[in-house]
């Protein structure tokens, strides 16, 4: 099933040239308004989810790095040993993979992951975030979504052909 890498690398590429648009084209902490509800917004964030351990004072840096890097070689590996028919699971684990390779790269080169989107409502704003944080939350959303999906009903159908 590695035949879905290209969803990985269509991930990273969207996900790198955005971010180098945001920090042509945005101020850092600048809001721009777009749609109500919704601002480009440039921030840089050291830490993780949430700007968890963004405080930290660097060493987040190489352990979320390493920690990215084992899994993108653990998602790999688990794309690898997909049966063909596992098609929703490979679609879930390759914008995972694309995400955290996306976020990789501005941790290697940056020291920080580059956010441009600011949804909100009201005063109450959703943390910034980019197109690799999409591409991670929708891949474990289908990871979810597959864990409740009964296994095998397709294959007996198709046995049966």
């Amino acid at each position: 099933m590695l035949k879905w890498l290209w969803l990985s690398l269509a991930i990273v590429v969207v996900d790198q040239a955005t971010k180098w648009a945001a920090e042509a084209w945005l101020v850092l902490h600048q809001p721009v308004p777009v749609l109500p509800s919704f601002n480009l917004f440039l921030a840089y964030n050291t830490g993780a989810a949430f700007s968890f351990l963004a405080g930290a004072g660097g060493w987040q840096r190489w352990f979320f790095l390493l920690l990215a890097g084992g899994i993108s070689v653990a998602l790999v590996v688990w794309l690898k040993r997909l049966q063909v028919h596992e098609t929703r699971l490979a679609v879930a684990l390759a914008l995972v993979l694309g995400g955290a390779l996306g976020n990789l790269i501005d941790r290697a080169f940056y020291g920080h992951v580059i956010d441009f989107i600011d949804l909100y409502l009201g005063d109450w704003h959703w943390p910034a975030f980019n197109v690799a944080d999409i591409g991670i939350s929708c891949g474990a959303v289908l990871l979810a979504l597959d864990s409740f999906m009964p296994k095998g009903a397709g294959r007996e159908a198709a046995r049966k052909d």
